[in-house]
């Protein structure tokens, strides 16, 4: 497989420390939410997972319109993606994601055909696939 892109993140103390990209362009604290105990006053994990799927989905959806009748363009999709954490059978922990997709001027048929394919070609969806639970939901405006 040839890599079309590729990118290097480090992290540093785990939930209560930093990230950084090698280029510098990402460069976070982290903090354990506050709903897990920690001080909450930082980004975490789970939303810039989120961050990352909402982003990559969207285009997604841009991308299996592109050379179709009905294309959708940037300011067209909206994606809000909802990450859960929760323990698993092995006294670890596991994720479960739901993508709420939106799409101007399509019906909502076509959203619905769109946003199927879009989660077939999505590299995150594709990570994530039958790994994790990850909830679709389509609306159109």
């Amino acid at each position: 497989m040839s890599t079309l892109y590729s990118t290097t993140v480090t992290a540093i103390g785990g939930r209560n420390g930093t990230v950084k990209s090698a280029d510098g362009l990402l460069d976070l604290r982290l903090a354990m939410p506050g709903s897990l105990g920690g001080k909450g006053d930082a980004t975490n994990p789970e939303q810039l997972f989120a961050a990352g799927y909402a982003a990559c989905f969207g285009n997604a959806v841009i991308h299996v319109t592109r050379n179709k009748e009905q294309t959708i363009k940037d300011e067209d999709v909206e994606v809000t993606a909802t990450v859960g954490l929760g323990p698993n059978d092995s006294g670890g922990f596991t994720l479960s994601v739901t993508l709420q997709v939106t799409l101007t001027g399509v019906d909502q048929a076509a959203a619905e055909a769109i946003v199927a394919q879009a989660h077939e070609v999505c590299p995150y969806s594709n990570a994530t696939r039958g790994n994790i639970d990850v909830a679709l939901s389509v609306r159109t405006r």
